[in-house]
């Protein structure tokens, strides 16, 4: 995609602070950080969410996003991180091209946590399940 932001880095029209790149993927810090060391995994070729990536770039994905994690963790000094990933409008995604959020996390940091829990009978879980179960 031509106007693509993500596109644009990818192929060298954007400026982006590198952290690691391969053939199907590119990590660079988030010019909008949650956290010194906020980093940005990125699918190459341009997918616009999850449900576009194919398994061997969702693998290759998933194996720089271990890789990144690990670095964040030394690098930044902190004691967790925290993966984030956002899929459509609905779901909080504002860059549509497929990426991981990998934000260093500290006790009492100021990012949100976890979201307000519910809890489902086994019945509504049982049958959610079944209904996904069908989808796949």
């Amino acid at each position: 995609m031509d106007d693509c932001v993500f596109c644009r880095i990818v192929r060298g029209e954007l400026p982006a602070s590198k952290v690691y790149e391969d053939e199907h993927t590119l990590a660079f810090l988030n010019i909008m950080a949650g956290s010194p060391g906020h980093t940005l995994v990125i699918a190459k070729p341009h997918r616009e969410n999850i449900y576009t990536l194919e398994d061997e770039l969702a693998e290759a994905v998933m194996r720089t996003t271990t890789r990144v994690a690990k670095a964040v963790r030394q690098a930044a000094g902190c004691e967790g991180v925290t993966l984030f990933q956002a899929n459509e409008v609905a779901g909080g995604q504002t860059v549509f091209h497929f990426h991981l959020h990998v934000l260093p996390r500290t006790p009492g940091d100021s990012l949100p946590g976890v979201w307000p829990a519910t809890a489902p009978t086994r019945t509504e879980m049982d049958e959610m399940a079944e209904r996904l179960r069908a989808a796949l």
